[in-house]
């Protein structure tokens, strides 16, 4: 997500680093590097000139704090300018004082809609709502369909009606049985084109005049770029959108859609999608994701995530194990399985600062397969050998190994890397981020 805008920006950052004072000439070079990075990642022309003129302003304008080194104030106001541009602050759902609300999804056909309706009732349940799906549209094969199978899976209400074929006839019975069922939330799964059509929207302007929602989301594909941002504005123009969705932001989205909706259409983005599993739609934060873009990491997000998905009192036990120098394998492949519950780990490291403890592990390519192989490593172990890895010596590594369906060379690089992380989890264990990192290792898997 965003890495060849991100590597740009950095490289621009760089140059600056050892130069003891901001010349104009410093900016103007940086400015032309930030501009060709922003194109090259599809940003609409006109934010860019405008984000790069305002960079302009605010770092010749002012004067550079003593504390700050000429490449940390540039980095300071770009990521400020970001932070704006990405829309300032997360913007919160709106909810009606009298249930149920309404949120109509909108978009063009195959940018996620029925799909992101699912996420987002996923989402919503999880925090305490009572979601109800509807899906109106009555054209593409097997729609209705689609969203019932989400439905199901995620346990989350959904309207059936196999008779009716009418839009609006759908919403009337659909609005009446959520209220009889004590639903607080519709979420209604709305028609698509492959572009946009007069009937398509009279039928969403008839639709939103019917249900009067509190939300409109565009539902807009963050791989189709500019696309995205001129189809959004279409839409908005025509419905008044309250948000946006994007969608497949954990591909290889150039950043396009991201910078340049917010500016364009003056709307939101209020969740992004980064994953195909239900529960990988995530709130957005401007300031986080500019972070990230800058290469400062997420670590507000991580700890979420973590603290979402991993078991706390076993987490408490590892950092124990951690400070005590008694973390086995047995632990060490625990921390593998819980770790895999947090989703891909090419996400995971790239909420991590690239600098520091973590310089370069960001750029890690691990292969998912590797994590079973050591879970199949250390099964393959007697209890003994788990609990104290110094007497696995050779003739007990090829025995792991054929067990295992792996080398000894693996089974070597396993128990190197094992004794790496123990050494570096102590470390962390020992400072501040101790706890809120306990539910993580992470190891170079190269």
């Amino acid at each position: 997500m965003l890495d060849q805008l991100s590597q740009r920006l950095q490289k621009v950052f760089k140059s600056l680093r050892g130069e003891g004072k901001l010349s104009v000439a410093h900016v103007e070079e940086s400015i032309r590097e930030i501009r060709l990075a922003l194109l090259e990642a599809d940003v609409n022309f006109k934010v860019v000139k405008n984000f790069t003129e305002t960079i302009r302003q605010k770092a010749t304008g002012q004067t550079i704090l003593e504390s700050l080194t000429p490449a940390q104030h540039v980095i300071k106001v770009v990521r400020d300018e970001l932070v704006n541009l990405l829309g300032g602050q997360s913007k919160d759902l709106s909810f009606s004082p009298k249930n149920p609300s309404v949120f109509m999804m909108v978009g063009l056909q195959g940018s996620g809609k029925t799909t992101s309706s699912g996420k987002l009732g996923l989402w919503l349940s999880r925090r305490g709502h009572r979601p109800y799906l509807l899906s109106i549209d009555v054209y593409r094969p097997a729609a209705r369909q689609q969203l019932a199978v989400i439905a199901e899976e995620i346990n989350v209400p959904y309207f059936k009606d196999n008779i009716s074929n009418d839009p609006l006839d759908l919403c009337r019975s659909a609005l009446l049985d959520a209220q009889n069922s004590g639903c607080d939330v519709i979420l209604v799964d709305t028609a698509g084109r492959l572009h946009i059509d007069n009937a398509l929207m009279q039928e969403l302007i008839q639709t939103k005049n019917l249900l009067s929602p509190t939300e409109i989301l565009f539902v807009a594909d963050a791989m189709t770029g500019q696309d995205a941002v001129k189809s959004a504005l279409e839409f908005h123009n025509q419905l008044s959108l309250s948000g946006i969705i994007l969608t497949k932001m954990d591909g290889d989205a150039r950043g396009g859609a991201a910078l340049s909706i917010k500016s364009v259409t003056g709307q939101p983005i209020k969740f992004i999608g980064v994953g195909e599993k239900y529960d990988t739609l995530e709130t957005f934060y401007p300031d986080r994701m500019a972070s990230r873009i800058l290469g400062m990491g997420d670590v507000l997000s991580l700890i979420e995530k973590v603290e979402e998905t991993v078991d706390k009192k076993k987490a408490l036990e590892f950092e124990k194990k951690f400070r005590t120098d008694t973390f086995t394998l047995e632990d060490f492949r625990d921390q593998m399985r819980q770790m895999r519950k947090l989703g891909p780990l090419e996400q995971i490291l790239s909420m991590l600062p690239q600098g520091g403890l973590f310089k370069n592990m960001a750029n890690v390519n691990i292969d998912e397969k590797k994590l079973l192989h050591i879970e199949a490593i250390i099964d393959s172990m007697t209890p003994k050998e788990r609990s104290r890895h110094q007497i696995i010596n050779g003739s007990r590594r090829k025995r792991i190994a054929r067990g295992s369906g792996t080398s000894v060379q693996n089974v070597n690089q396993l128990l190197k890397q094992y004794v790496q992380v123990r050494k570096m989890m102590k470390q962390m264990s020992s400072g501040k981020m101790s706890k809120r990192f306990a539910g993580l290792n992470l190891p170079k898997l190269g």
